[in-house]
């Protein structure tokens, strides 16, 4: 599975996760867990990194920085799914803590070989 599609993946479960346990234990995602799973999924398609995207808490960008009410809502998801996520889906975890140890790729590298 490429990286890009693991983080989608790996998104939408967590969104799952959280929804399901704070929400609606029979719909998920809810409407506002979507609104945020939509928001996420779309800020990894914006992602300049793409398939050399480090983990999160490695990156430079942050891509919820500019919408406050985006980036509480992923401190909430990810902070209550990460932990779950062990027991739910080892294959995610696994590969996040792989992830962690990737090289945070430089920004005006990346920007510089796409101006080319």
């Amino acid at each position: 599975m490429k990286r890009m599609e693991r983080e989608r993946e790996t998104m939408k479960v967590m969104v799952e996760i959280y929804c399901k346990d704070h929400h609606h234990p029979f719909e998920t995602p809810c409407k506002e867990c979507q609104e945020f799973l939509d928001f996420a999924l779309f800020r990894l398609t914006q992602c300049p990194f793409q398939e050399k995207k480090p983990a999160c808490q490695n990156c430079q960008i942050h891509c919820y920085r500019s919408n406050q009410e985006m980036r509480r809502k992923a401190k909430q998801v990810m902070g209550y799914a990460g932990p779950r996520m062990l027991m739910k889906h080892p294959y995610f975890s696994l590969m996040h803590v792989i992830d962690k140890f990737r090289k945070t790729p430089n920004l005006k590298e990346i920007k510089k070989v796409r101006k080319q």
